[in-house]
């Protein structure tokens, strides 16, 4: 039976969740800090949530509201309905669909909702005529559990970059995630063990931002949903192992004009890229200080955000090599034209940490930002006084000082939101201020018996 309030993508989830005899939805939504929350309904109220919402208490999430203005509505997203294969049962099954957050009191988008403030980036985009597509590749880590079911720091296997079984022992557990997040409609393009012992990276498809934010969403649950059923704890953190290298979330970025054409490339350029990706990419350098903030949003994003690790520290870029800021990946066709912002860790809020790249970018562009010279040989052979020959300065060394930055780029912090971008300092402030106070297991061992 077809309702005639509904749009036909609605009418074709209700569809579908009949023919799969589909029980429950979980209707998802991220908080400012980008842990995905969910509220369960019955499959057979999927109807009013697309006609009426789902109503939430708001102030019990992280950064939304106060108690005084906590009634919040959840309106799900057709477009993001996907089964849960890890919830397929013999007669029934379980779905999600990715919510948009809607203030009740005024009936607006929530602007304190991380996915409204990427529309809201791309919605400048599109004033500019430009459609923005990302490509992330999120790396992690697996480590077996304990008898009790919690999580170690020891490792799935002792594989190496690209190595196969039996050293790489943890490939069945990737096969049954890739087949998950296939079955949930991504696009898989490649998958591979990581440098790093127990350390893996499963790529998907280039895609618009706003898909791609919600498949990072989804990938991060998928992926600790079906490791969890091998017995493994799957892990986002930054930096769970000291002295080897830490999981980043290389973002590949690029634009698209009215006419579907490729932004970013002009073939008479030495790098193949146009005077609109020059300066996009110039505004994404110009402001790395303060995107850091967003994009390595822990304490212990700066323990990976250190040379000698393969993660980029300097703000620079380059068509050649890995040690820069930003890259100029090789292009085999005008439509692969890109650029590839290195600093990003998958621990981060993808909505935001997009939002304030475009931003960037797109700044770079209004302002005619004058991108700088390539750096073509090793930053990290450089010294101090070569790298202020060459004009690079270096990232945020911790949070506190990334979260200084924030608040002195009017660009990036405007780009959070009126409602985001306080109460992210707030919360990160805190985080630092609590890791300045505490004394870790290190310091312990170091002095304790010393002094």
């Amino acid at each position: 039976m077809t309702n005639g309030n509904l749009t036909s993508k609605e009418q074709d989830v209700l569809d579908e969740i009949e023919s799969e005899d589909v029980d429950f939805l979980r209707l998802q939504f991220t908080d400012i800090l980008g842990t995905v929350k969910n509220v369960s309904v019955p499959a057979r109220q999927a109807e009013k949530a697309f006609t009426e919402g789902i109503y939430f208490d708001g102030s019990s999430i992280e950064g939304f509201v106060r108690i005084q203005e906590s009634d919040m509505r959840l309106v799900p997203d057709p477009e993001t309905f996907a089964i849960l294969p890890w919830r397929q049962k013999e007669n029934s099954a379980a779905a999600r669909m990715i919510c948009d957050v809607y203030d009740t009191s005024s009936g607006e988008p929530f602007e304190g909702d991380p996915r409204r403030v990427l529309k809201n980036a791309l919605e400048r985009a599109e004033e500019m005529g430009y459609t923005v597509n990302f490509a992330p590749e999120p790396e992690f880590f697996m480590f077996k559990e304990d008898e009790d079911g919690h999580a170690t720091t020891e490792t799935a296997d002792h594989g190496g970059y690209f190595d196969l079984a039996p050293k790489d022992l943890a490939s069945d557990v990737r096969r049954d995630i890739i087949d998950g997040l296939e079955e949930m409609g991504f696009e898989i393009e490649a998958s591979h063990h990581e440098v790093a012992r127990g350390q893996y990276e499963i790529n998907f498809e280039y895609d618009d931002a706003l898909t791609t934010a919600d498949n990072v969403a989804t990938f991060r649950t998928v992926v600790r949903a079906i490791a969890a059923q091998h017995d493994l704890h799957a892990t986002f953190m930054p930096k769970p192992i000291p002295k080897i290298n830490g999981s980043g979330m290389h973002t590949h970025q690029s634009l698209l004009t009215e006419d579907g054409e490729n932004a970013f490339h002009d073939e008479t350029d030495e790098f193949n890229l146009s005077d609109t990706a020059h300066s996009y990419l110039a505004g994404v350098l110009e402001h790395a200080p303060a995107i850091t903030a967003i994009a390595n949003p822990t304490v212990n994003s700066y323990k990976r955000l250190v040379p000698g690790y393969e993660a980029p520290v300097y703000v620079a870029w380059s068509d050649r090599n890995r040690s820069a800021l930003v890259r100029k990946p090789a292009a085999r066709v005008p439509a692969a034209s890109r650029i590839e912002l290195r600093s990003p860790d998958p621990s981060c809020n993808p909505y935001l940490a997009f939002a304030v790249m475009i931003h960037a970018g797109l700044e770079g562009i209004e302002q005619d930002l004058e991108c700088p010279d390539p750096v073509r040989e090793n930053i990290y052979e450089f010294d101090e006084t070569k790298r202020e020959e060459y004009g690079i300065d270096t990232l945020p060394t911790n949070l506190g000082e990334a979260v200084d930055a924030l608040e002195e780029d009017p660009v990036i912090y405007e780009a959070l939101g009126e409602h985001v971008a306080p109460k992210f300092v707030e919360a990160k402030s805190t985080e630092f201020e609590e890791y300045l106070v505490d004394v870790s297991q290190w310091e312990l061992d170091r002095y304790l018996q010393t002094f």
